[in-house]
């Protein structure tokens, strides 16, 4: 018998194929930001099947959140990581930037001679192979050897540079666009591939929190008018969020690590809101990982700063976050089981079919989903 026959269909990886047509893959956000379709999905039981679907669009979230809800967003913004260079040879050379860039900043030598030199990762594209003492020039301040192999195309390097290193990256740096978007990044994505609520000191994400994108300040303003509580945590999002699981069996997924971090302020108003009972609606995969990360590493709500890897697969427990707001995500990727986990893998399937058969747009730049809690906790 085949082995992959004996994995029960929740851990196998083959069950979160799908079919998504190549044309439905968004390559531009929409013209208007806030103007994306939302699909609303009653969060419930794998028996509670086909599920509640309702169709809406994002600029009337308000009507379908439960009262009193705490929405908490990823403040992180995307940095431009992308480095663009040539070999001596002449040939095109690209670095991406995988290490967030405040942990760097964070623990910057003494410099010598005007140069400060910083340990990181990253990772290489070039039409020819890289090796280890390589050295390639980005720009006359900036140089990057290669010192050690990691896996999946991982490099450990050392990034050498004269002046301040955000403002390198921001002066030659790249918009770091997902690799199923088909065309260069353009100054236009400089905004949209933005959250309007991006904190400027809070520049490392290597790839945007993709459901705050949906957000416009107006939109913010009457959620407060409507009584509805906003905090934000901090995830810097890794280039790991576009890797596959490649496991056959999802269990033996080794997931990838990202910094995040809660403070006293945010994690006062979880516990606030724990204890009315209150609603918790996590703005994207990314605020729902830092906040269920941060409690299976300390068990309770508390301001963290550290790394988690956690990977969250039906079977797994959710101890903070009520309902989601996110977009569609990739076949087979790890965010399609977290939010399986979270609503059910045959529930989040048929609500897949149904937005293609809708021509909902896919992806970082596409349409949401707002995972909605059965009833509110109010």
């Amino acid at each position: 018998m085949n082995e992959t026959a004996l994995i029960p269909d929740e851990y196998r990886l083959e069950s979160y194929q799908f079919a998504l047509p190549q044309e439905q893959i968004a390559q531009f956000p929409r013209e208007m930001r806030g103007s994306s379709r939302l699909m609303v999905l009653e969060r419930g039981p794998e028996s509670d099947y086909p599920p509640t679907i309702t169709h809406a669009f994002f600029h009337d979230l308000v009507d379908y959140l439960p009262e009193g809800a705490l929405l908490v967003a990823n403040n992180s913004k995307v940095l431009q990581a992308r480095l663009l260079g040539k070999r001596a040879t002449g040939g095109k050379i690209e670095f991406l930037l995988l290490t967030p860039l405040p942990l760097l900043l964070a623990e910057l030598p003494a410099q010598e001679n005007g140069w400060s030199h910083v340990h990181c990762e990253g990772l290489f594209r070039s039409g020819a192979k890289v090796h280890i003492g390589d050295v390639y020039s980005f720009d006359d301040n900036l140089s990057i050897t290669i010192m050690e192999n990691g896996p999946y195309g991982h490099k450990k390097v050392l990034l050498s540079f004269r002046g301040e290193l955000s403002d390198l990256f921001r002066r030659i740096g790249h918009i770091p666009l997902p690799p199923y978007i088909q065309r260069s990044d353009t100054s236009f994505d400089l905004e949209r591939y933005q959250t309007v609520y991006a904190k400027e000191e809070k520049t490392g994400s290597v790839a945007a929190p993709t459901a705050g994108l949906h957000f416009t300040k107006p939109l913010l303003d009457e959620l407060q008018s409507h009584g509805f509580e906003w905090s934000c945590v901090t995830l810097y999002v890794g280039y790991g969020t576009f890797s596959p699981v490649r496991s056959a069996d999802i269990r033996k997924h080794n997931m990838h690590s990202e910094y995040i971090e809660i403070s006293e302020e945010t994690a006062a108003s979880l516990s606030q809101a724990r204890r009315e009972k209150r609603p918790i609606i996590a703005v994207g995969t990314t605020s729902l990982r830092a906040l269920e990360g941060m409690a299976r590493a300390q068990k309770r709500i508390v301001p963290y700063a550290g790394f988690t890897n956690i990977f969250l697969y039906p079977g797994q427990d959710f101890h903070i976050v009520d309902g989601l707001i996110t977009n569609f995500h990739l076949p087979a990727s790890s965010l399609l089981m977290l939010v399986s986990a979270f609503a059910g893998r045959k529930r989040i399937l048929k609500a897949y079919e149904e937005a293609i058969a809708n021509e909902y747009r896919f992806f970082s730049y596409g349409d949401a989903m707002f995972i909605r809690p059965l009833q509110s906790k109010a």
